[in-house]
């Protein structure tokens, strides 16, 4: 395993670079499949509630994993950075809560066009916060792909102003969570990182949770648990990738989550994707076989 991580060489780096892409791709699809879970618990549960739950169940799987470690659970939770732990916990939950809220006066589609300019967030913060160089090409993919969204979801318009600005303000939280990500992986091990999020992702749900509890079921519960063993399989895709490769090359992936998303609705809710949806999602493809082929010629 050791030499398969270790990177020397331009052939080596495009590895490396695609190694980051399916990490990146396969965080998304957990997520989606976490998501199209969440949407039926909220039928039955508040949506503050469900993001508690899902946050519960992550750290119940993650103290399972600590139990494995033996001695070497105080080394693998050595910290550097415990502010900037608590700080990406905290963006999380404020991305998931905005989103959830703005569902309240919102249509999914709306909501979801708006919180899909994460990946322009990210590549714009990428060059401040990491001292990325963001060439045309990303930012064309990163264009491409938005385009390819607003194909799919074809936003409406006449919303107020402050219910669009919810998850436009959900999106930049997540923006700044996965740039966090990214400077995380450069210091501290996988599982300090995961065993945080799901640490202070609890904490900071739990703030409200006395105001919007309600009893749940025993299949709530159980919910909750496959929830978070499938986020703790999803966050570890996403600090792999951001080891593996820049925030700014992956940002235009992070739209590969409207195919998941079109994918899990044909399956499970009998949605037939429309014309739209396919062509937004060919538009979506293109700009990530653009990037990807972009670093191909220039690696």
């Amino acid at each position: 395993m050791a030499s398969f991580l270790r990177y020397d060489g331009p052939v080596q780096e495009q590895k490396k670079t695609y190694i980051g892409i399916l990490f990146i791709l396969g965080s998304i699809g957990f997520i989606t499949v976490i998501d199209t879970a969440a949407k039926y618990m909220t039928a039955s549960l508040p949506p503050l509630q469900v993001v508690w739950g899902y946050f519960f169940g992550i750290f119940a799987s993650l103290c399972l994993l600590a139990a494995t470690k033996g001695s070497r659970l105080p080394r693998l939770l050595a910290t550097r950075r415990p502010l900037l732990h608590i700080g990406r916990a905290g963006l999380l939950i404020a991305s998931i809560s905005l989103l959830f809220f703005a569902l309240k006066f919102m249509t999914l589609a709306d909501a979801t066009a708006i919180s899909f300019t994460s990946p322009l967030f990210i590549t714009l913060l990428a060059i401040p916060i990491l001292g990325e160089r963001v060439d045309r090409a990303r930012w064309l993919a990163v264009l491409g792909g938005l385009c390819g969204v607003l194909v799919m979801v074809r936003p409406g318009s006449g919303l107020a102003d402050w219910i669009s600005l919810l998850p436009l303000l959900g999106a930049v939280a997540f923006a700044a969570f996965q740039i966090a990500t990214r400077l995380l992986a450069a210091t501290e091990t996988t599982f300090a990182t995961l065993f945080y999020t799901g640490l202070f992702g609890l904490l900071w749900s739990s703030i409200a949770l006395p105001f919007v509890w309600v009893s749940p079921e025993t299949w709530h519960w159980l919910a909750f648990l496959v929830q978070g063993a499938l986020g703790v399989a999803a966050h570890l895709c996403m600090i792999k990738a951001f080891e593996a490769a820049e925030a700014s090359l992956l940002a235009p992936f992070n739209y590969s989550k409207i195919i998941w998303a079109a994918a899990t609705g044909y399956l499970v809710f009998g949605d037939i994707p429309t014309l739209n949806t396919l062509a937004g999602a060919a538009i979506i493809a293109m700009a990530g076989l653009f990037v990807m082929l972009h670093e191909r010629r220039n690696g």
